[in-house]
């Protein structure tokens, strides 16, 4: 018996770290995309990038981080005094075996410029 729930255990704990091994790596690189949109977001604020030049540095990003997106599914939008939106959803599926899961995320930043500030 005791064999028997030790080998359970063993059995369990493999299990939760396969697991962890396939769902935590699109987890931390949505969290790196997350990150370099809000950096983007304010950065961009105070430049004179077009928003189809800030999509293109952010797609790139995404390349980068093996994230399954499209420049279509990156949406920016930039004026004078409404500073820069950025947003992107993408779904990532991953194959548990006998559990297929598809993840969606949706990072995204505002940022509106200081007034008077960069011009």
């Amino acid at each position: 018996m005791h064999t028997l729930k030790l080998a359970l255990w063993i059995t369990v704990i493999v299990t939760g770290a396969y697991v962890g091994c396939l769902v935590v790596p699109p987890y931390f690189s949505n969290y790196q995309f997350q990150d370099t949109i809000e950096n983007t977001a304010v950065l961009e604020s105070y430049s004179t990038k077009s928003a189809d030049d800030i999509r293109t540095s952010i797609y790139k990003r995404a390349q980068e981080l093996q994230i399954p997106i499209t420049p279509d599914q990156i949406v920016v939008q930039k004026g004078l005094t409404s500073g820069v939106l950025i947003q992107a959803n993408y779904t990532v599926h991953v194959d548990i075996p006998g559990y297929p899961v598809d993840l969606d995320f949706h990072p995204a930043s505002k940022n509106q410029p200081i007034p008077g500030a960069g011009r």
